[in-house]
């Protein structure tokens, strides 16, 4: 077998996998596993407290559903946890709206399966096709603005001082205005946390563990010198034990059944931007359906171990790789170290100072924003349309709920689309020079009498496209004897009515004028729907040619019919000579 055959053979084994293989750890995905796992203690227990729920649900949502995960995801790095206090804060709101107790164990256990559920839904569905309508402008928006809200989530725990608003660039302001305010112990243990990362990077060895570096060094010198900041054991206590078995109350799915879809979604889009920011390190491609599916068994595992909802997260994701990950094990080693710490070192994790973690998202968040400048200027470049776009996002997801900026930024995302489809549809004419080779032109302002003009459509048959490009049809004033070939091969199966009312105007227009109208490569479909308007009876006769046989035959039949149409109104003999307007055929 050669070398080609045998990477085509492992290429179909990998596609008919129903989950990736895992590999080979890397000795780096060791330390960045230990990492990505201590952010876990103070990071997740932080956001379930802010949202609500018991602390040890966050804690516990970096175990079970990221080695569940990072064992199943298509985007080799993606470490599946609670991310930020996005999903958090919707999964409180879903409850509270619901009359249910977030600390409720059995409440919280029927939301994540249910989330979960919806999750592998849309991956066994393969709804992550809708991803791919989400422009790059807008997803550039709302992965910067993401970022930015998980450098907004730590100022507090980096200096002291919690920012007012709910309006995030607003809590930035807030937080700058008042650094009069900031905890001097805390912002100067954040500050030392920043120094010892970026020096420890500058050693080429310790680069891929700088984020641990400097989590134990200046860990250590808050111990050492018993400076007075807040710890992990301040959120809460940990127990020294794993989580265990929590059985949904299945008596409440019908109140929070549409409440776990909006929470799916939040996740889901939060991760959206991931395979993206971080390719596969092993050169292969990730799957947006594979890593709904991941993040929907990871909550399916997670929701029976007490843990909080979970996706994709980019923070998360951001300091394995900082950290140096080079395998899934490095998602997968996060959750079985974290599990390693909780149960023999809870006391110790306890000791971990807040304004360390806080001062290492800062980095992390950082660096995620910086990693977008090229994107974002990219954008900029690119037209003001797209521009907007972009702003428009990245000014939703910081000033508004989540759900609320993901349904917006689809919205800007179908508008976008929408607005670049229309202003990019056009007829273009076609022609053949004496020695049989194919140009393409501009139409012509009026159609020839006694001649035959061919026309391709170039569009989608948007109902807001078609008045425009209307007008850049052949005026048909004088056209006795005239024939106007239109290729609608591109043309969809279902146009809007628009299209057909256009195509019946104008066909009318000709008739009046002594001139015809003929579609060619006419798909069954498109045919279908032309006859159950009505629109046939106005081409009359010959005047739609379907899309069958090779690429040029539906034309060339066309092309025939229309010349001996026209010589019979004008009394000569077709024979396809100069002055015909005769076309290639349609694009392919």
């Amino acid at each position: 077998m050669s070398r080609g055959q045998a990477a085509e053979v492992k290429s179909r084994t990998t596609k008919s996998r129903l989950l990736p293989a895992p590999g080979k750890p890397k000795p780096a995905d060791v330390g960045a596993g230990l990492v990505t796992g201590l952010f876990s203690i103070p990071e997740g227990m932080a956001y379930a407290s802010i949202a609500g729920f018991n602390p040890v649900a966050g804690l516990y949502a970096g175990i079970v559903p990221a080695i569940v995960g990072s064992l199943t995801a298509r985007t080799v790095l993606m470490v599946t946890t609670t991310l930020t206090s996005a999903i958090a804060l919707t999964s409180q709101n879903v409850l509270r709206q619901a009359g249910l107790d977030p600390r409720n164990t059995g409440h919280l256990a029927t939301l994540t399966l249910l989330a979960g559920l919806v999750m592998l839904l849309m991956g066994v569905l393969r709804l992550g096709a809708v991803m791919s309508f989400v422009s790059h402008a807008v997803m550039t928006g709302f992965s910067t603005g993401i970022a930015l809200q998980i450098v907004t989530g730590v100022l507090k725990d980096a200096t002291g001082y919690r920012p007012h608003g709910h309006n995030r660039l607003y809590q930035v302001g807030d937080w700058l205005a008042h650094i009069g305010r900031w905890q001097l112990a805390a912002t100067l243990v954040a500050i030392a946390t920043v120094v010892v990362w970026a020096l420890a990077r500058k050693v080429r060895r310790l680069e891929p563990v700088a984020l641990l570096v400097a989590m134990i060094v200046v860990g250590a010198a808050v111990a050492a010198l018993g400076t007075h900041v807040e710890l992990v054991r301040d959120i809460a206590h940990i127990p020294a034990a794993l989580p265990t078995f929590s059985a949904p109350d299945l008596s409440v799915v019908p109140q929070v059944l549409g409440g776990a879809v909006a929470v799916a979604l939040v996740a889901l889009a939060q991760a959206a931007s991931i395979g993206s920011s971080v390719p596969n390190p092993d050169g292969s491609r990730s799957s947006v359906n594979g890593d709904f599916a991941a993040q929907g068994l990871a909550n399916l595992a997670g929701g029976l171990f007490q843990a909080l909802p979970s996706g994709g997260s980019l923070s998360r994701t951001g300091v394995a790789v900082s950290a140096g990950a080079r395998t899934r094990w490095a998602g997968i080693l996060s959750g079985v170290l974290l599990a390693l710490v909780v149960l023999v070192c809870a006391p110790l994790a306890e000791r971990v100072p807040m304004p360390v973690i806080g001062g290492l998202i800062l980095v992390v968040g950082g660096e995620l924003i910086w990693g977008k400048r090229h994107d974002i200027l990219l954008v900029l470049r690119t037209s003001p349309l797209s521009s907007a776009a972009m702003v428009l996002t990245f000014l939703a997801t910081t000033q508004l709920p989540l759900q609320q900026a993901i349904v917006l930024g689809a919205v800007l995302s179908l508008l976008l689309y929408c607005a670049q489809a229309a202003r990019q549809s056009r007829f273009l004419a076609l022609t053949r020079d004496p020695q049989g080779h194919w140009h393409l032109s501009d139409p012509p302002d009026r159609l020839p009498p006694g001649d035959v003009t061919v026309l391709y459509y170039a569009g989608t048959s948007f109902f807001a496209e078609l008045p425009r490009i209307e007008q850049a049809l052949p005026r048909a004033d004088d056209a006795h004897g005239a024939v106007l070939i239109l290729v609608v091969r591109g043309a969809p199966d279902v146009p809007s009515s628009t299209m057909a009312k256009v195509i019946r105007r104008h066909a009318r227009e000709l008739d009046r004028q002594g001139g015809r109208l003929i579609l060619a490569g006419v798909s069954p479909g498109l045919a279908r729907i032309l006859r159950m308007t009505g629109v046939d009876r106005d081409l009359g006769p010959g005047g739609i040619v379907p899309a069958e046989g090779a690429v040029f035959e539906p034309l060339d039949r066309a092309l025939a019919d229309a010349r001996s149409w026209a010589a019979a109104r004008s009394g000569r003999t077709p024979d396809g000579t100069a002055g015909h307007r005769t076309p290639p055929g349609p694009p392919t």
